[in-house]
Parts: C-alpha cells; structure tokens; sequence
C-alpha cells in the first residue's frame, strides 16, 4: 500500500482520471448529523476541553467512478483544509495539540481508540469522516488489509505530534486551549458551522 497509493496519485494527475471535479465531490457529501464525543482529560491524554471530537457515519457516497480517496482530497481542498495525505492511522496512541485533523475513510474498515486509554472504541468504514479536535487521543487498533485513510487540515495551526508523556503535557495543555475553531467545515464549508 505504501508504493501503491503515491503512484496512483501521479497518475490521477498526470491524466485526470479519476479526479473529480469541484461539483462532482461536493455532490458526493451527504448531509448527516454526526455523533459528538467528548472525552475527558485523562492524565496522560488532554483530550480538548471545548470541542467534541465529531464522527460522521456514511457521509459520502462515493460511486464508482471515482477514487474514492480523490473524491475526499477534493471535499477537504474545496472547504479549505489542505495538507492532504493517504495512509493508515498509527497504531498508537497519539495527539496533537496545535492543530485540528480530519480523517476520512475511503476503503475498508478499522476499530479505533479515540480519547485515550480511557475513551472509547470506534468502528468507522469507507464513507465515514472524523473531525479530531485539537488534544484528542486516536489510535487504530485493527484495520482490514485495504484500509485508506485521507487526513487533512485547517490553514491555521502547526502540524506537530504527542504520545502522552508527562514532559510534554503543561505546554500541550496550554497550546489545545489556543486552537480555536477553523474558518470553515471539512465537508460542508461555510454553511455549517463545526462546533
């Protein structure tokens, strides 16, 4: 999978297919309410004390023919989260405290763990989009073989990456308090506030 996917992507754009257009992603995007989690800060995982982390169940229907990890690149790009990427989740647990992600499905199945060691399990499917707060724990537990994930961000923030030592915890705690909301939402834009 790891040679697979960037190879797939140089050739959706050196010919264009399989690329959707704007439209044609947006067209994809059911409207879904999502299940909201909130988690609580667990001694080792801050978790965010504001935002819930969001699961959206089935929100895109992806159809056949488009790559389906194409079709959630465009949906992220179009509502103006970028840094798009394609792989699997770690198999640890693991947080970020200056930036939101968002994490969509686009083949198979996995069982996560959200929230920490003390949060909960997650079973999430091709279709579904998580929208990750700032703090929040995630890990894959298990993953079928053909499990794709397209992750993303919001312009503001700075990417950066914690486990839950006890070091880095004070300034991990101060900086999920300063993320504040994005400008738009991952799937629906402007006509839908996130939080």
């Amino acid at each position: 999978m790891d040679i697979i996917e960037p190879v797939k992507r140089l050739a959706e754009k050196a010919t264009g297919i399989s690329i959707p257009s704007r439209e044609e992603a947006l067209a994809c995007v059911r409207d879904v309410r999502p299940s909201r989690l909130k988690f609580r800060d667990d001694g080792y995982i801050p978790n965010n004390p504001k935002f819930p982390l969001l699961h959206y169940r089935k929100v895109l229907r992806f159809g056949r023919k488009y790559d389906p990890a194409a079709v959630l690149e465009k949906v992220f790009k179009v509502n103006g989260w970028g840094e798009a990427w394609r792989n699997g989740i770690y198999d640890y647990v693991h947080y970020h405290s200056m930036i939101h992600e968002v994490l969509g499905i686009a083949r198979g199945s996995a069982t996560l763990q959200l929230g920490g060691n003390k949060g909960k399990t997650v079973k999430v499917s091709a279709g579904d989009v998580i929208v990750i707060p700032a703090g929040v724990g995630h890990e894959c537990l298990k993953a079928s073989a053909t499990f794709l994930v397209v992750g993303a961000y919001p312009p503001t923030g700075t990417y950066n990456e914690y486990r839950g030592s006890f070091q880095e915890r004070g300034q991990a705690i101060k900086a999920i308090r300063r993320v504040g909301l994005p400008g738009r939402h991952p799937l629906y834009g402007r006509r839908e506030p996130l939080w």
